[in-house]
């Protein structure tokens, strides 16, 4: 965090005078975004993750209702663990689709290229809700700590 001043009512942050709670807030919001993105390459693995779970290649002809299209995760994992099963007829969730949510299916697979093509774009989205929920917590944090009792938030 930069220097921090109260000044009539208004606040002083990063070399800004005159700010309002509001504006003060967004201050430290975009402080926040800007460190968590610059923490390396866990937000660049996230977003591979996301891209390379969408159904954009050309695949065989597939039953009615099917999603079309495979991904490049599906197909490299599927290259990998080729037609190899979980142990003990074992069967796992893997989600299918949600490009929008509204097309999101839960299906259970025994393959485990299956299952590990489908999960990548799953741990991608799960790498952006952690930083998304750090940023938000971390910017309501820091502001609670300057801001004055009454414009504080919960």
């Amino acid at each position: 965090m930069d220097t921090v001043e109260q000044l009539d009512g208004t606040y002083f942050y990063a070399g800004q005078s005159n700010l309002s709670a509001g504006e003060l807030f967004f201050m430290i919001f975009c402080e926040r975004f800007a460190n968590q993105l610059g923490l390396g390459a866990e937000g660049f693995v996230a977003i591979v993750a996301i891209f390379s779970g969408r159904s954009n290649l050309p695949t065989r002809a597939k039953p009615i209702g099917a999603k079309k299209g495979t991904s490049y995760a599906s197909k490299a994992s599927r290259a990998v663990f080729k037609e190899t099963k979980f142990p003990f007829g074992l069967r796992l969730p893997s989600v299918i689709g949600g490009y929008p949510p509204s097309t999101l299916r839960i299906k259970m697979v025994a393959k485990m290229g299956t299952f590990t093509g489908r999960a990548i774009p799953a741990i991608g989205w799960i790498l952006i809700a952690n930083d998304a929920s750090q940023i938000i917590y971390g910017s309501i944090r820091d502001y609670n700590l300057i801001a004055n009792e009454k414009d504080r938030l919960w």
